[in-house]
């Protein structure tokens, strides 16, 4: 399966994302979090740094729920400040 290049929105939001994580994360280490998540510690690290910008919902999901954040949180805090609707990612309809 070949991917579509993600757009330069999609890796800032993917940057965001993995940023508010590590905060959030703390002192606590990514092991104890990735555990307690579900998901590897690799998986936790690739989000983290950004080289997974795009985790599927339920990663997403686990990852707030166990760091105690709204998942309305994560998608204010995540997504870039200047998005222009030309730079929207795949797929989504202006409102």
């Amino acid at each position: 399966m070949v991917r579509t290049p993600l757009t330069p929105w999609e890796r800032e939001r993917g940057e965001r994302l993995g940023a508010l994580l590590r905060v959030a994360r703390g002192e606590r280490s990514m092991v104890e979090v990735a555990a307690a998540a579900g998901l590897s510690a690799e998986t936790l690290r690739k989000i983290e740094t950004g080289r997974a910008p795009t985790p599927a919902f339920f990663t997403v999901a686990a990852l707030a729920g166990t760091l105690g954040l709204s998942l309305d949180e994560v998608a204010v805090l995540a997504v870039p400040p200047a998005a222009e609707p030309a730079a929207a990612p795949h797929g989504s309809a202006a409102a």
